[in-house]
């Protein structure tokens, strides 16, 4: 993986080289994708010189606000599997979606870029492994056998292509269905295949586990869209679900009964994304943490939503 990256370090100097075509005007899509592959490279290789970087550079992980580069920056590995890119040109933003190894602890990672006159400016981090999802039960698959479905990187025919709007509304909808979930889907539609992963763990027919009221026990979703992929059909939205821990025993819309797992204050902070195609999610991808309840994020907008 690393010299691989370290191959297209050297071809994305080249195109990006001044007098070529990347050169001149605003950072399009090809420009934010070829900015996120420097980006992953420096990342493996613990040295910020190989990506372009801004003087200054803001950085969170799992919503601590730190000194560039720390964290995981230290102790990554490998990369592992195929990442996922996304990129908005309209905000200036570029997302990854990957399977990461620190030593033998394996991870799964997502990130957030801000790109300004071709230099990151944000770097935001979700990183979720096994210590950060130590309770209650949540899913968490290895991700050396995680494959995502191969329309989530896929171009969305323009007959099927939703706009930025439409999006950005098919995805809040997911969430107030996700809210005080009751079995009344709200705002949105999914496809009759759609799948979601969360942590790489797979979750099938999502409108089914809605329409039974299996959520319940969310009291609050917190959100803020940060990225839209018009071209890809993706949106990409930042936020908390909380749980207040005093829902117990929950009665589903088909007559029988299940157990809240969350029995104290709890909150999970994720960065989740959406695939739309024709007006319906088709699929959902989500890096969650559990954190402290009602935590915030140091991004700001979108805490109390």
């Amino acid at each position: 993986m690393r010299t691989r990256l370290a191959g297209a370090i050297a071809a994305l100097t080249m195109v990006m080289a001044p007098g070529t075509a990347g050169a001149q005007g605003t950072c399009d899509k090809s420009c934010l994708e070829q900015i996120v592959a420097r980006y992953r490279a420096a990342y493996l290789a613990h040295d910020p010189a190989a990506a372009p970087f801004a003087a200054t550079v803001r950085f969170t992980e799992n919503n601590v606000e730190m000194p560039f580069p720390d964290g995981s920056w230290d102790t990554v590995t490998e990369e592992v599997g195929t990442p996922l890119i996304l990129s908005d040109p309209s905000s200036g933003q570029a997302a990854i979606f990957t399977g990461i190894m620190q030593s033998e602890i394996p991870g799964f990672l997502a990130v957030r870029l801000r790109i300004k006159d071709r230099k990151i400016t944000e770097v935001e981090h979700m990183l979720s492994t096994r210590r950060n999802l130590s309770s209650p039960p949540t899913p968490f698959e290895d991700p050396h056998g995680f494959r995502r479905p191969a329309d989530r990187s896929a171009v969305v025919p323009e007959a099927d292509r939703n706009t930025r709007e439409e999006l950005t509304r098919l995805g809040d909808g997911y969430f107030q269905t996700l809210e005080n979930n009751t079995g009344e889907i709200r705002n949105t539609r999914f496809s009759p295949d759609a799948v979601r992963y969360e942590n790489g763990m797979i979750f099938r027919d999502i409108e089914k586990g809605f329409k039974l009221g299996t959520y319940a026990f969310n009291n609050k979703v917190r959100r803020v869209p940060v990225l839209v992929d018009e071209v890809r059909g993706i949106s990409l939205f930042r936020g908390f679900i909380d749980h207040k821990g005093v829902m117990a025993d929950y009665k589903l819309t088909d007559g029988s009964w299940r157990k809240s797992i969350f029995r104290e204050p709890h909150s999970w902070a994720f960065l989740e994304m959406f695939k739309i195609r024709g007006g319906m999610i088709t699929g959902v991808e989500a890096t969650f943490i559990g954190t402290s309840y009602n935590q915030v994020s140091p991004w700001g907008p979108g805490n109390g939503k």
